[in-house]
């Protein structure tokens, strides 16, 4: 195994112990690492991902038609795809560190791959699924509510910012525009500084792994600075 830090430590992160330790280490296994094992023993976690996303989608479903009552289907589904897109996931696992513990192969590692939207969310939902096979329903919609289901207006406002925010500057008769500050980093693994300006003057800046990341990040700060939030 080649993550950084007890396995436990995880656990108590995600206020969750596992009955059985191979489905969390079958969540955290990338496919590159598999290849490289000599036994090859171990599954990856791509099975157990697509049953994550599956309760991901039904707990979040039931949690939006019980809480949002009279909310048109249309509203819903966009509700929902606010909080169980790539980007919001990524940072519901970065609460509970699970970059740290992603195993990976020799070249994704050297890559940094653990740190990239894609893979961190995938195994989000592999450890999901990994609680659904563990200790049914109840547990993993415990984890959802906990880790996903928190803090919504905040991930819906994150989820649309550059949206609402060129739909505010619009009806205001403003100027916007996004900026590259700073690159930086080996070019596998770059990161970019992006500004949002408005009205010539900048409002907000962000890092991401990508100049997209970046402006929804500095979209979403300068969304919560000119609301007020």
């Amino acid at each position: 195994m080649n993550n950084r830090y007890p396995i436990e430590k995880l656990e108590k992160n995600m206020g969750y112990e596992f009955r059985d330790r191979e489905l969390l280490l079958t969540a955290l296994t990338h496919s590159s690492l598999k290849n490289e094992m000599a036994d090859g023993n171990r599954d990856d976690y791509e099975r157990q991902e697509f049953l994550g996303d599956a309760v991901l989608e039904l707990v979040s479903s039931e949690f939006i038609y019980h809480t949002y009552a009279g909310m048109r289907e249309g509203d819903m589904t966009r509700l929902r795809a606010s909080l169980v897109c790539e980007p919001t996931l990524a940072e519901c696992a970065r609460e509970i560190e699970l970059s740290d513990y992603i195993m990976l192969g020799k070249g994704e590692d050297r890559q940094d791959s653990r740190h990239k939207d894609s893979i961190v969310s995938d195994v989000f939902e592999a450890v999901i699924g990994g609680i659904f096979l563990d200790s049914g329903l109840e547990e993993a919609r415990r984890f959802i509510l906990r880790f996903v289901l928190n803090d919504i207006e905040h991930k819906a406002l994150f989820h649309d910012s550059k949206t609402q925010l060129q739909n505010l500057i619009q009806s205001e008769g403003w100027t916007l525009e996004y900026r590259v500050v700073a690159e930086s980093g080996p070019e596998h693994r770059k990161s970019f500084t992006m500004a949002a300006v408005i009205n010539g003057r900048e409002e907000a800046r962000q890092t991401g792994s990508s100049k997209k990341s970046a402006e929804q990040k500095a979209a979403y700060e300068a969304l919560k600075k000119l609301r007020k939030i």
